[in-house]
């Protein structure tokens, strides 16, 4: 996929254009004289064929195919109407009977190179690979003075796995137009697949003699020799660039490469800094250049902390841009330095109200912070800014959830579903899948389910919702059936969800099979990666019922020593006994593990 992208890149470097049309007649019928139409037929066919062309520019696209159809219907051999039908077949999805119809239209007209092209082009795109490279031998062939064919052919023979043939091909493409750094890379790195290394490095070296005052050639040589560990030759090429351009923006990024792969962290650094503080170097250049430092020392698994200090190098020289804060808080957020990148965060927002960017991820850090009474901050500030952003209601009425104000969260859901278009279903099902959440938590049971009711009609694979909904039901002792199928649809949309599968095994516990509930228990606890102190409590639970009362035991106390507080689970422990929970215990499960979470 990689190599797909960079092929992508090239391709646009190289502007090769290639939808000429070489016969632009519509109308072709077969040299059979009984074939042949009267002037009347042509005429109809004409009207059929500019009336699609017509239709299909105003994007009435339903109407444009029948027109396109009914021109087949008078002349079956029309490539051009084949050419057009073949494109909503790919609009459709059925890229099989595009090319069917691209066949018949090359076959009918071998000399459009537009046809021809795009055969090839949709070949290619399949992963049909040879026969792409079959259309572009004959484009080569009937069409030498477009050069650039060549380009498309190699691309086609590197997929192949023919790696000579697409080196001779790009040869003949650099022939033709010269040398140009995207195909002397894409030599390179064929050269280094069939393990020709000296191939490979003389293709760059080349660049450098044929571009002698481009000090991008040699960095870009000095980088490759870095990244085999032949520091040497590196630092050889890295001089070389630096008698070309001193002022280069690339070379001390790889100065600081070549200073961190020999030790000294120190000296790759200072050579960071003096890039930025160079003051005939504009802010986006600098970014970049960190931006570039940073992933190498990422890649090279090398202690980041020290980009810390660069980024506040850049911060005192331009204190005011946005771009620099929030590309700070990002970094301090991969570090897991949450509450300085929340800072960086705040700031944009004070200084750019309207940058939706830096209030997203300020709200995001203050949820993580469990900063609540922040969080309602931030959404009733941007309800007011971003009127059309409906998260900033969803997240209010998670933070009123979370401070205790049921009935606020409650009238902020409903106001977040009256907002929200029809045609965000995915949302409105999540509102919904909130307001059952605290309906439950209230205890208005009956109004919790209609909520999930409504969500999984806007959604029917909205899997929190699903699995809340299995799990209450179980909890209650009602409608058990229902609840087994609605979880056991969690359990295929997401297999390895330890809840998921958890709320599966209470189910089965709930009916009485014990056998069933175990199994699926212990495969819940075999995926866990939280210490769940709810899993083992409810692992001990089902031992209990299933015989094993000693191995319940010892689950009951390693859930409390997890953290889980509970009266009935201390009187489980104190009486060797399995007891079911209270109603208060029953309704603040809506705070328990099992509760779908809502990503943040």
């Amino acid at each position: 996929m990689a190599k797909q992208t960079k092929l992508s890149r090239i391709r646009i470097a190289i502007l090769c254009v290639l939808f000429y049309s070489v016969n632009t007649t519509p109308y072709a019928f077969a040299d059979d004289d009984a074939k042949k139409p009267d002037i009347a037929q042509q005429r109809k066919f004409d009207y059929f064929y500019y009336e699609g062309l017509r239709l299909k520019n105003v994007e009435k696209y339903d109407s444009s195919y029948e027109m396109f159809r009914r021109c087949l219907e008078i002349d079956s051999t029309s490539s051009a109407a084949m050419f057009e039908i073949s494109s909503y077949y790919l609009q459709l999805n059925r890229p099989e009977n595009a090319v069917a119809l691209l066949k018949k239209a090359v076959a009918n007209s071998p000399d459009n190179q537009e046809y021809r092209s795009t055969l090839a082009s949709l070949l290619f795109n399949m992963g049909m690979f040879g026969e792409a490279a079959e259309e572009y031998e004959l484009l080569v062939r009937v069409f030498p003075e477009k050069p650039e064919l060549n380009y498309y052919l190699a691309e086609a023979y590197t997929r192949m796995g023919e790696i000579g043939d697409a080196i001779d091909t790009y040869n003949a493409l650099e022939n033709a137009m010269g040398m140009h750094e995207a195909i002397s890379m894409e030599k390179f790195q064929l050269y280094m697949t069939i393990e020709q290394p000296d191939s490979a490095f003389n293709e760059l070296k080349k660049l450098v003699n044929k571009f002698p005052m481009e000090s991008r050639y040699p960095i870009m040589i000095g980088d490759l020799y870095l990244q085999r560990d032949d520091t040497v030759q590196a630092l050889k090429y890295f001089h070389q660039a630096y008698a070309i351009d001193p002022e280069s923006p690339y070379y001390p990024v790889s100065m600081a490469n070549y200073y961190e792969k020999t030790g000294q962290r120190d000296a790759a650094r200072q050579q960071i800094r003096e890039a930025l503080i160079n003051e005939r170097l504009d802010v986006n250049t600098k970014m970049n250049i960190l931006a570039r430092y940073i992933v190498q020392l990422q890649r090279s698994k090398q202690d980041i902390d020290g980009a810390n200090a660069l980024f506040q190098t850049l911060l005192e020289q331009h204190p005011d841009e946005s771009r620099l804060k929030l590309a700070y808080g990002e970094f301090l957020a991969t570090q897991n330095k949450f509450d300085e990148a929340r800072f960086q965060y705040q700031l944009v927002t004070e200084s750019e109200p309207e940058n939706i960017d830096a209030w997203q991820q300020y709200l995001r850090l203050s949820l993580r912070a469990q900063d609540m009474d922040e969080v309602i901050r931030i959404c009733n500030k941007c309800r007011e800014i971003f009127p059309d952003a409906m998260e900033f209601w969803f997240y209010l009425g998670i933070a009123h959830y979370q401070k205790e104000d049921y009935r606020q969260a409650i009238e902020t859901y409903k106001e977040g579903i009256s907002l929200t278009p029809k045609e965000n279903p995915v949302l409105i099902s999540e509102f919904y899948g909130q307001l059952g959440d605290t309906y439950f938590r209230i205890k208005e049971t009956d109004k919790s389910f209609e909520a999930y009711e409504e969500a999984l009609k806007y959604n029917d694979k909205n899997v929190a919702v699903l699995n809340n909904y299995a799990y209450y039901l179980s909890l209650l002792k009602k409608d058990l059936t229902k609840a087994e199928r609605m979880s056991a649809q969690c359990i295929k949309m997401e297999p390895d969800n330890a809840t998921y599968i958890d709320t599966y095994a209470w189910v089965f516990f709930v009916q009485g099979n014990y056998l069933l509930a175990k199994v699926y228990i212990e495969q819940a606890l075999s995926k866990d990666r939280t210490n769940s102190s709810e899993l083992v409590d409810h692992y001990g639970d089902i031992l209990y019922l299933s015989g094993e009362k000693e191995k319940a035991l010892e689950q009951w106390n390693k859930a409390k020593e997890l953290g889980k507080n509970s009266a009935t689970l201390d009187r489980k422990i104190s009486e060797k006994a399995y007891f079911e929970e209270t109603e208060e215990e029953l309704f603040n499960h809506m705070n328990g593990e099992n509760a779908g979470e809502t990503e943040q």
